[in-house]
């Protein structure tokens, strides 16, 4: 066996699971990164991917590979870097729900029905606690407490736990569903109707189609792409705009540094607007800038 494989197993149990906790999903992404490396080294060289050597995976073969992701696969720019794990690429400002747009959502799933019910109950969640939807899949009844100092209870990035508490109407809303939902202290929070969990996938659709019956209503959601993940968006923008210290939102999202907090001062132009309004303008006369060197008025008619 050459080099290569002891390796790239030491890199997952030693320094991904072991030393740096990566949650499931951070271990599955580079999983998956890998297996794409090492079937096209394969298809390349004739080699079992055992008998690869780490020699085989140089500067060239690297290029050809992220040639193939964006030319064969099909691949966007971000996931291809995702892949390659070596450079960020451009963040756009974030999208996230007024007051107005996260009623009208979490208002639009039928509650007649089952799932409908179950909807409200998790849009709520979402929208005041700003989980990541892996996050809101994870939830089991026990890890909701809705007694004295009411909270969920959740396993973020890294394998870290966190609590983060709810408000008044989301323990009444969640009361409700639990007292329905019934089941064990183990058993999923938000189930399907076979009882097991719903993964991200059919969370994102139901998100997507709430979204499109509440945009019915309230005509603004048109012109958005509603994610699971504005949901988190829109939790910390409102946390942001009630004046809590980015200290506290990093803790409350899960993040690992106060720094990823930044994204949302930058999207929300409210604050700008009053930092604008903090200041004292200049003074300066209106008029035409006249400029003192005949090139430079040249320049300036150009």
């Amino acid at each position: 066996m050459t080099a290569l494989a002891p390796t790239l197993e030491a890199y997952f149990t030693q320094r991904l699971i072991g030393q740096r906790q990566a949650s499931p999903n951070t271990v599955a992404a580079y999983r998956d990164a890998w297996r794409l490396v090492l079937s096209f080294a394969t298809q390349r060289t004739g080699k079992q991917p055992s008998q690869l050597d780490i020699a085989d995976l140089d500067a060239p073969f690297i290029g050809e590979f992220l040639h193939h992701l964006e030319t064969e696969r099909r691949n966007s720019v971000r996931t291809r870097n995702a892949r390659l794990a070596a450079k960020r690429c451009d963040r756009a400002i974030v999208t996230y729900l007024d007051d107005k747009e996260a009623d009208a959502l979490v208002a639009a799933p039928d509650r007649s029905r089952w799932s409908g019910r179950r909807d409200h109950a998790l849009l709520v969640v979402a929208l005041q606690t700003g989980l990541r939807v892996s996050e809101l899949t994870g939830l089991r009844n026990q890890d909701v407490e809705l007694r004295t100092g009411p909270h969920v209870r959740c396993w973020g990035k890294g394998r870290k736990q966190r609590a983060t508490p709810i408000r008044p109407q989301t323990v009444s809303v969640l009361r409700t569903w639990m007292k329905e939902r019934a089941g064990r202290p183990e058993d999923p929070l938000f189930p399907t109707s076979r009882g097991t969990p719903l993964s991200r996938d059919a969370v994102a659709a139901r998100v997507a189609k709430h979204t499109a019956t509440a945009a019915r209503h309230q005509k603004s959601l048109a012109n958005k792409r509603v994610t699971p993940h504005v949901a988190r968006h829109s939790c910390a923008m409102a946390l942001l705009r009630a004046g809590v210290d980015r200290a506290v939102l990093a803790l409350w999202l899960g993040h690992e540094q106060v720094k990823t907090t930044d994204i949302y001062t930058h999207a929300d132009l409210t604050i700008k607007q009053q930092a604008l309004a903090r200041t004292t303008p200049p003074n300066v006369r209106p008029g035409r800038y006249r400029p003192p060197d005949r090139l430079l008025a040249f320049l300036q008619q150009l």
